[in-house]
């Protein structure tokens, strides 16, 4: 794939994640993946690019006042722990296995989503 095609993937990425809220990684992991990453590469790179569009994302809700900062700053705490279990913990799964949780994360938030009322 041609390094100018990155850019134009990330306008789509940063479309779908200030629409969704889903960060991006639903994109950009399994778009990594089938290049030729192994999951733990794509994950970690994906958050490299999460990082600029996730903060794009913020200014703009920001800037129409949809942004509850108490609540976005205590997930966001949490979060950093998390963050750091993360990673160690994806170091001990095999490649195939996290494919499948991963697309069994997506499908079952999909299905979630589709019927909830």
């Amino acid at each position: 794939m041609s390094v100018w095609l990155f850019p134009i993937l990330g306008i789509l990425v940063g479309v779908a994640a200030s629409f969704t809220g889903l960060g991006g990684g639903f994109v950009v992991v399994p778009l990594l993946i089938a290049l030729g990453y192994t999951p733990q590469r794509a994950v970690g790179t994906s958050f490299a690019a999460i990082l600029l569009v996730g903060l794009s994302s913020l200014a703009g809700h920001a800037k129409l006042a949809e942004v509850d900062w108490k609540v976005g700053l205590l997930l966001g705490a949490g979060g950093v722990i998390g963050a750091q279990l993360g990673p160690r913990l994806l170091q001990h799964v095999p490649g195939s296995v996290f494919q499948k949780v991963f697309a069994c994360v997506l499908a079952a938030l999909a299905v979630w989503m589709f019927f909830k009322k």
